[in-house]
């Protein structure tokens, strides 16, 4: 059984996760998740566990955790980390090296291929700082693919890109990616 890694960071598009993962799941996926504290007023641990069927990480320090360094230990035997969705947040901590929660941690010490599914407002979507971190990442292409988002009406009202790409789509990309 393949296992997989979310990372859920804190945006709006927080919830859309839960249908990911329950595909994921339907598909004898494990699936392990990793939130930020953001994320967790979007979503609740309790929801994310009884969906993955696995504890929910959060924090780095955590006592009682199953992990003593989950930082290190949630990423052995894992074959992908996607974030989604991946805010703007997240995108600049992991094109800049800041390690300073679990998530952007677990993304600088994973090994493996990392998908980022970027959700945001499309003023942060399209700010000069943003792209250019981006295109950072980029640059990696072994290591980073990203599920570009979608244009449309976002959450604020506001319209253009920066929705999250369409669940099923991010899945297929997921599966697809597991086969390699």
């Amino acid at each position: 059984m393949k296992k997989v890694l979310i990372g859920i960071s804190g945006g709006i598009a927080a919830y859309k996760t839960i249908e990911l993962i329950r595909l994921l799941k339907k598909s004898s996926i494990d699936v392990w998740v990793i939130t930020t504290d953001n994320a967790l007023k979007f979503v609740t641990p309790l929801t994310l566990k009884t969906v993955s069927g696995n504890p929910v990480f959060s924090n780095m320090f955590e006592e009682n955790s199953l992990y003593s360094m989950p930082h290190i230990s949630l990423t052995d035997n894992s074959s992908l980390l996607a974030i989604v969705p991946a805010t703007a947040n997240i995108i600049s901590k992991i094109a800049n090296g800041i390690a300073d929660d679990l998530l952007s941690t677990i993304s600088l010490s994973f090994d493996k291929k990392i998908l980022i599914a970027p959700a945001m407002n499309t003023k942060m979507y399209l700010n000069p700082i943003i792209q250019e971190n981006i295109k950072k990442l980029k640059k990696y292409r072994d290591k980073y693919r990203f599920i570009e988002p979608e244009a449309g009406q976002l959450a604020c009202g506001d319209t253009g890109v920066g929705r999250l790409a369409d669940i099923k789509e991010i899945y297929n990309i997921i599966t697809d990616e597991l086969k390699k």
